[in-house]
């Protein structure tokens, strides 16, 4: 197929679904291998780049989403929204750090970790969709655990849970996940940046 054909059906079909559109997808409509849908894509993601367009292409976990450009929110939410830019406390923050470098944690973990409960704050982090239940533990009273959602990776501007910054200092338990010391006091202001999310009390 001609590439300027692809690239257009390929936006059609980003911009109509209005969501994560896999690469497997994309490769089942057009009939094209997945090395010419990646190559393809880039391309696309550097011309929109280029002609610093309003809209771009992300990846989120091995698809690819249409979306409006960050820094365009404050004119966009002018017309369609009005609701206030999502605000994530501290406390928020650092049980959604804790979260996302410990997939499949559970509640009494995430709290152990903390020092203090986290009902409400993991109550309030399911509803802003950031993290989902994963199952649950095989062990006494079959614990839930819970990992981050597409949605955060969107928010936070990555593409897997493998772009989070390395932490400045950890070790891991004897399950093999990650004992967060000082989870916010640890990542320094560089890092928040990349996050581009408000740390407001």
């Amino acid at each position: 197929m001609e590439k300027n054909k692809m690239k257009g059906i390929i936006e059609s079909i980003l911009y109509a679904a209005g969501r994560e559109v896999s690469i497997k997808e994309l490769m089942a409509v057009l009939e094209a291998e997945s090395k010419d849908i990646i190559e393809t894509v880039n391309e696309m993601k550097e011309e929109y780049e280029k002609e610093n367009r309003g809209i771009q292409i992300i990846n989120v976990d091995g698809a690819y989403q249409l979306c409006t450009k960050k820094e365009n929110y404050d004119y966009i939410c002018q017309v369609f929204d009005k609701r206030a830019k999502l605000q994530l406390s501290q406390a928020v923050m650092e049980t959604l750090s804790i979260i996302a470098y410990n997939p499949r944690i559970t509640r009494a973990e995430i709290e152990a970790i903390r020092g203090v409960g986290s009902d409400g704050i993991i109550y309030k982090l399911l509803d802003y969709n950031l993290i989902e239940e994963t199952g649950k533990l095989d062990a006494p009273g079959r614990p839930g655990t819970f990992s981050t959602t597409k949605e955060f990776l969107k928010m936070f501007g990555l593409s897997s849970l493998k772009d989070l910054p390395e932490l400045p200092k950890y070790k891991l338990d004897s399950n093999k996940q990650i004992v967060i010391d000082e989870v916010i006091d640890g990542i320094d202001e560089s890092e928040n940046e990349k996050l581009d999310i408000p740390n407001n009390e």
